[in-house]
């Protein structure tokens, strides 16, 4: 399987099982688009027979139209490396397309984990862990500033707790309780800071509300700044694009001006109708505000990087893995302040999807199986060239939008396309890539 493609005057060619990636010319790419599997006996020119040549001779090397690896996958006993703390089901903002409803979920009970369930999640997590030093904890909400205190008690107990271990600890925050004080304690302890803002004022004022209905921009914006001035680790500014703000690269541009510069903005998935949802009529705006983005990377003076143009040609882990995705509800699991037990975050409050209790210390093997993809992947990404580099696409999103998480959502996988091909021809301009 070969994805062919044409980007920005650029002629890129992906060999989907071996991830080699080429660079083509005129004639090579016109040859493998006229010929896809190069089995045609069609009338070329002197320069399309001599492409063919070349591109017969990669054939023959494994480096185009090669074989799929054996996709042997067996998640049983898969040990855990990542748990996401819901530590706050509350929340001082009221984003319009928040999954988790204001805060609570849907539950309609607001809820703090306390210091004595947050342990019971980290005894849960190194009883299942077995043969991973590194491991990953997520502080969540609602809004986990809200809960500074459990946040707190959770670092300092997880490295207390298991010493040999290499605890990677992350936090998301909305910015409102972003004083100094607060500031100073996620530079020291948080691995990682995900700043959530959706761009220029308008935007973001338009969606993330107070509770009392004003905007959030100037709120947090200050309290931004001064994370940017003093933080030395890892960070993201993580916003949301919706119909609102389809035009997303103004957006991006604005956070860029304001000193961000490792930006990640991803399309809400809302259910069909929401206001705010985005459709596939909205497609070919979106793909170009992409290819405007890359355009714009590519010049090499943007100043800041875009998270979803992140790629690892190398491919990284061994094929299912890859098949498997972000590992939800298998390597990845989210924990409610109550104790409870799901797949990931944004599957909390959907029982259907309830896999454990880490009082009880239970864990429901047939939950963690349905996300198991098993063979080549879900059965409708088998002939997709994406299939390595997205997993399947999001579990939850799937679920959000066709009611099952093996259905993949279309727009998704569009947009996922989209900036695949951006980021792939990103890496092209690297003088490592393989030239015709």
């Amino acid at each position: 399987m070969v994805h062919a493609y044409a980007l920005l005057g650029r002629y890129i060619a992906l060999d989907v099982h071996s991830g080699a990636v080429h660079e083509l010319d005129c004639a090579a790419f016109d040859v493998l688009r006229a010929d896809p599997n190069l089995d045609c006996d069609l009338p070329l020119t002197g320069e399309q027979r001599e492409a063919r040549e070349e591109l017969l001779a990669l054939k023959d090397a494994g480096l185009l139209f090669s074989e799929p690896e054996p996709a042997q996958q067996n998640v049983s006993g898969l040990p855990l490396k990542a748990l996401c703390l819901h530590v706050s089901h509350d929340c001082n903002l009221r984003c319009g397309y928040c999954f988790a409803k204001t805060g609570d979920f849907g539950t309609g009970s607001r809820s703090t984990m306390t210091p004595e369930v947050a342990e019971k999640a980290i005894d849960y997590l190194l009883a299942r862990c077995e043969g991973r030093k590194n491991l990953e904890i997520d502080f969540f909400g609602g809004e986990p500033l809200m809960a500074l205190d459990t946040v707190k008690h959770t670092v300092e107990y997880a490295r207390g707790a298991a010493p040999e271990k290499n605890f990677r600890f992350t936090l998301t925050t909305n910015g409102v309780l972003l004083d100094q004080e607060v500031t100073e304690y996620l530079n020291r302890e948080m691995n990682n800071v995900v700043l959530s803002l959706d761009g220029r004022r308008s935007v973001n004022d338009a969606v993330r509300k107070t509770v009392g209905g004003g905007g959030s921009y100037d709120e947090i914006l200050e309290n931004y700044r001064h994370v940017l001035a003093t933080r030395t680790g890892d960070y993201y500014v993580r916003g949301t694009y919706t119909q609102k703000n389809k035009d997303f690269l103004e957006d991006i541009r604005h956070l860029a001006s304001l000193g961000f510069r490792n930006i990640s903005l991803e399309p809400a998935v809302l259910p069909s109708g929401h206001p705010l949802a985005l459709t596939e009529d909205d497609l070919p705006s979106l793909c170009d505000q992409y290819e405007r983005l890359c355009e714009e990377m590519a010049a090499g003076d943007c100043g800041y990087s875009f998270f979803h143009f992140n790629v690892d040609l190398k491919q990284g882990p061994c094929v299912y893995k890859r098949l498997r995705g972000c590992g939800a509800g298998i390597e990845y699991a989210a924990v409610t302040p109550e104790g409870a037990v799901y797949p990931c975050h944004q599957f909390v409050g959907n029982n259907d999807f309830l896999l454990g209790d880490v009082l009880r210390g239970s864990f429901d093997k047939s939950v963690s199986e349905k996300f198991y993809p098993g063979g080549d992947g879900r059965e409708d990404c088998q002939a997709c060239w994406a299939r390595y580099y997205c997993g399947g696409g999001c579990a939850a999103s799937n679920n959000t939008v066709n009611g099952d998480i093996n259905i993949s959502d279309r727009l998704g996988c569009a947009l996922e396309k989209k900036r695949l091909e951006c980021a792939i021809y990103l890496k092209t301009l690297s003088p490592e890539a393989e030239t015709l």
